[in-house]
């Protein structure tokens, strides 16, 4: 019997970008803490957006596993970073909990994939930050 398919929109790892400015930062000592976080989303943090969930795994090793399928998506947010090359996202579940994506990669394309998938009332109140 033949599992559900699901349609890969993207998998893959963080921006290769947030490695090199924080490996960049890191060479003062305040920064070192930024740059460890970096090197470890570069080892073990992967994302996975299909037409049926947004799944994230990391943690140390790669251990965590997150699946959020889009009817309990509420509220998406989105932040630019290094110089809008990637940036963050902030998916808001019903349950009021939070799932951080940091670093994602064609990040405005990925956003515009989610949001229609998403509800309308979850799309009206969702976008980028400032606007």
């Amino acid at each position: 019997m033949p599992g559900i398919s699901e349609d890969v929109f993207y998998e893959g790892g963080p921006h290769w970008g947030d490695l090199v400015i924080n490996l960049l930062l890191g060479l003062t000592v305040i920064c070192l803490p930024l740059t460890v976080g970096a090197i470890v989303r570069a080892l073990w943090l992967r994302y996975r957006i299909t037409n049926r969930r947004i799944t994230v795994i990391g943690g140390w090793m790669g251990r965590d596993r997150s699946d959020v399928i889009y009817n309990e998506i509420t509220k998406v947010v989105t932040v630019p970073r290094g110089w809008g090359a990637y940036g963050d996202m902030v998916v808001t579940l019903k349950d009021g909990s939070r799932l951080e994506m940091r670093a994602v990669p064609r990040f405005r394309e990925i956003y515009d994939y989610i949001s229609t998938k998403l509800s309308p009332a979850a799309k009206s109140v969702s976008g980028a930050i400032g606007s």
